[in-house]
């Protein structure tokens, strides 16, 4: 994309120089229309549980902007000569769920013939001009709650090599299936400054993304990360996608890790999720009753971080001058 000459427009709230989670483009003095799109491969076998995944993974982006969807339409790559249209069916009937479940309506969709059958939802949101929530607004002392615990890409991991029983398959499909609806109508009650989600570039990356964007130095604390039920044992066995280490070659520049943190707990902190949770960063003083508001809904979240310092080295990080310490 830095190749591209885009052209800009005032009406234009969110593009793409911040690596955000989607755009936001300004209607009128109280409406903005927020707009994304996500698609993947399936990371179970089963076509239903895919499809709750994927269309999950797709309205979270919604969310990270602290807007909420109004529309949806599919997005289908299918190999309709080597699976059969039932299992098309299944994923579509999944991703509806979700749709439905989020209050929003679907209005079509797209499909193509493809070797590799992929799934995701192009999604149109509204959010007030005044409340969008970026990656690109933490403040000084601010801390980071996480709203969902990590390690999907470990699990997905364990299931392509036949070693995850249905427990951990349905712990998998139940944490990257929940909408983040929930939490983000939580937290909106108490003024965050900056929120993302994770996904493809792991709690590390994403975190790094937000400290790149404000410019300035976020303590990750990786004992206070939430994982989900038996990814460490398979993280200790070596489950790790190969996205994992990539994620951790590519943000190397920008993220420190201190010598006496656990290796394997180090590399999970870079475990490209699936329809992981949000990391928003709000106020010390408001942190710890947002974080009770989110447990009393059931919400497994946890404060993992805070902004620890202002950087303005622009030679650090890889685009610009942010940097995440993981302790």
């Amino acid at each position: 994309m830095s190749t591209l000459k885009i052209k800009s427009d005032p009406r234009l709230l969110v593009g793409i120089a911040t690596s955000d989670d989607a755009g936001v483009y300004q209607l009128s003095d109280d409406t903005a229309l927020i707009q994304t799109l996500d698609f993947f491969t399936p990371v179970v076998d089963n076509p239903f549980d895919f499809g709750l995944i994927a269309a999950a993974n797709a309205l979270s982006d919604v969310y990270a902007m602290g807007g909420r969807p109004i529309t949806a339409m599919n997005i289908v790559c299918f190999p309709s000569e080597d699976l059969p249209e039932s299992v098309l069916q299944e994923t579509l009937a999944g991703g509806l769920e979700k749709i439905h479940e989020a209050g929003t309506i679907l209005v079509g969709g797209h499909s193509v013939e493809d070797a590799e059958f992929k799934y995701g939802l192009s999604l149109t949101g509204l959010v007030h001009p005044n409340r969008i929530l970026t990656n690109a607004n933490c403040h000084q002392n601010d801390r980071l709650i996480l709203t969902k615990p990590i390690g999907t890409g470990i699990l997905a991991t364990a299931i392509k090599g036949k070693l995850a029983n249905q427990k951990i398959i349905r712990n998998l499909v139940n944490v990257a299936s929940t909408l983040n609806k929930y939490a983000a109508d939580i937290i909106s009650e108490f003024d965050p400054n900056a929120a993302t989600d994770i996904t493809g570039f792991g709690l590390a990356g994403h975190i790094y993304e937000m400290a790149s964007a404000a410019k300035i130095q976020i303590t990750l604390y990786s004992e206070s990360v939430p994982l989900i039920e038996d990814v460490l044992d398979f993280a200790r066995m070596g489950m790790f996608p190969a996205g994992a280490y990539n994620n951790k070659e590519f943000f190397k520049t920008g993220v420190t890790i201190h010598p006496d943190v656990d290796a394997v707990i180090a590399d999970l902190m870079f475990d490209p999720q699936t329809s992981g949770g949000l990391i928003v960063s709000l106020s010390d003083a408001k942190a710890d009753d947002c974080l009770k508001a989110l447990h009393d809904q059931g919400i497994e979240a946890q404060i993992i971080g805070e902004v620890t310092g202002v950087v303005s080295d622009k030679t650090i990080g890889r685009d610009s001058c942010g940097r995440v310490i993981i302790n």
